[in-house]
């Protein structure tokens, strides 16, 4: 049935294989929530630090900037933080699930999860 198939002929080490990268992908998931990242803005007076799932967990400001005349500058540094550790959290996601791909031997440059 499954002539020509070669090793794709073999559904039970398939589907062992197929366990094997869920499996991973479930640890890969639960590492990501453990992994920071910060971003930063206005040479460092906004700190905006989150997982490498994205979730903001933190965000340090320096006093200095809170003057109510710059309101609108303090918003603006505060959102280029987080939008910058939200892009740093992305870029570390992707390192770590194509290292992933990688040890299960699969194409460089395949995206995970499927």
């Amino acid at each position: 049935m499954f002539k020509g198939l070669g090793g794709l002929g073999d559904m039970a080490g398939m589907m062992k294989k197929a366990q094997e990268m869920q499996e991973k992908m479930g640890e890969m998931q639960d590492s990501l929530s453990s992994v920071t990242v910060t971003g930063e803005s206005g040479a460092g007076l906004v700190k905006a630090t989150a997982t490498a799932k994205g979730d903001l967990v933190g965000l340090d400001i320096d006093p200095s900037i809170f003057v109510a005349s710059e309101k609108e500058m303090v918003e603006d540094l505060i959102l280029a933080a987080i939008k910058d550790a939200q892009t740093r959290a992305t870029e570390r996601s992707q390192q770590e699930m194509g290292r992933m791909a990688e040890e299960l031997g699969l194409p460089a440059g395949m995206k995970l999860p499927f």
